[in-house]
């Protein structure tokens, strides 16, 4: 069946090689003109016909999608399944008036037909990927689906539609039967496996890398055992280049994306807020309880003031309640240096207008170990720009540092060899 009959087709190209002869062109000119005037007109009316059929459509089905109760009609043109639809109607027509365009050259119907037919299949081979995701999302919003793979379900359909489109295109330009291309793949399958390894993974695993939009160019990933540390400047189908921070470049197999692990740091830069993760180790001979003297003189700092006062007036109920005996420091509650340092970091990084509040926020004591008891700020800063946050990470760890000896701590250090050699002289001093 066709679009238009045939003697139709037959008289508009008559008419339009009529017209155009009247100019008194020779035959050879005024077929390739009028060639080219169809062909102007063919393209601009395909053009209107898919302008005019995508508006036809969501004129009509936004009035029903208005009344449905359903949530897949929203996704079918959030997914744009109505666009890929409406292209494959033109491409059609197009496979009708081809014959008419180029009747004055019959060897360029063959050509240009198998264009046609090419596009037409690539525009049905997208409407299947199109509807293939809109029934992934729409699986996504059932409870039943949520543990699910549906993704890796996806991109086997996608897979299987691309490799059954790519088998059409071969079969239309070469005029073979699929089937005979499927026999010729399977006994060349070894030796195409052997040959074209690297680029066979890097070709899958690009398309999985893809789809599941595990990077992108622009992308800040760490990859160690590459040697990577930099933004993504490109993604071929067999590597990965990363502009290190050091302005070196490192070359990464793109199947390697797929098989190794990585760190990419695109949600952190979306949150807008990078994590500071540091400790400082306290010695732990320095760690005592405080007595009156130092409670007031701590008082002084400002951080501290309703702190110490609430903390002091809580002590003092629960000593007072269970009749502690105030000599003895370790009877009942009492307030220590650690303490004390511990609650002033945290109202101080807290009180800091570059760190975000409404992040996780934590100031805490780690595992003691022989290097002495850690406190770790865990926090997150209110930028993401590497330098900035490494200048706001340095200031909050300048303060922390120069506040320890108000509270009577003192800093782990390994001895240096000048330590050991003031104990010698110490130890010889007092020998003699």
């Amino acid at each position: 069946m066709t679009i238009l009959d045939k003697g139709l087709q037959s008289e508009l190209y008559s008419w339009t090689f009529n017209m155009i002869k009247l100019i008194g062109l020779s035959n050879y000119a005024t077929t390739i003109l009028t060639s080219i005037i169809l062909s102007i007109t063919l393209i601009i009316s395909l053009y209107a016909i898919d302008y005019l059929l995508r508006k036809v459509l969501l004129l009509l089905l936004s009035k029903f999608i208005e009344k449905s109760k359903t949530k897949i009609d929203d996704l079918f043109i959030q997914n744009k399944v109505l666009k890929y639809l409406t292209h494959i109607v033109p491409i059609i027509i197009a496979s009708e008036a081809i014959p008419v365009i180029f009747k004055g050259f019959p060897n360029w119907i063959n050509i240009a037909m198998q264009i046609v037919d090419i596009t037409l299949v690539i525009a049905i081979g997208f409407l299947f990927n199109a509807i293939f995701r809109t029934f992934r999302d729409f699986l996504r919003s059932k409870k039943s689906f949520v543990d699910k793979p549906i993704d890796s379900y996806l991109q086997v359909l996608n897979i299987a539609v691309f490799f059954i489109s790519g088998i059409l295109i071969f079969s239309i330009i070469t005029g073979k039967s699929p089937i005979t291309f499927l026999v010729s793949l399977g006994a060349a399958s070894a030796v195409l496996m052997l040959v074209f390894k690297d680029s066979i993974l890097g070709f899958v695993a690009s398309i999985q890398v893809s789809m599941n939009d595990m990077v992108r160019v622009g992308d800040w990933i760490e990859m160690t055992k590459y040697g990577a540390d930099g933004n993504v400047i490109e993604i071929n189908l067999g590597t990965v280049k990363v502009q290190n921070f050091d302005k070196t470049i490192t070359t990464i197999p793109t199947y390697a994306l797929v098989s190794d692990s990585f760190r990419n740091y695109r949600g952190m830069q979306k949150s807008g807020g990078r994590r500071i993760k540091r400790s400082i180790n306290i010695k732990m001979s320095s760690i005592r309880f405080l007595t009156a003297d130092e409670i007031t003189e701590l008082k002084k700092i400002r951080m501290l003031q309703d702190y110490i006062t609430d903390r002091s007036n809580e002590i003092e109920q629960y000593n007072a309640s269970n009749k502690v005996d105030p000599t003895v420091l370790v009877n009942g509650r009492r307030m220590t240096n650690v303490g004390l340092f511990r609650q002033y970091i945290k109202t101080y990084t807290y009180n800091n207008p570059n760190i975000r509040n409404d992040m996780m926020f934590e100031v805490r004591q780690l595992q003691s170990t022989e290097h002495g008891l850690p406190i770790e700020l865990f926090m997150f800063t209110n930028t993401t720009v590497w330098n900035e946050y490494e200048t706001i990470m340095a200031d909050i760890f300048d303060h922390v540092l120069a506040v320890v000896p108000y509270f009577h701590l003192e800093i782990f250090e390994s001895p240096s060899s000048l330590d050991i050699q003031k104990i010698a002289q110490a130890l010889l001093t007092e020998r003699n």
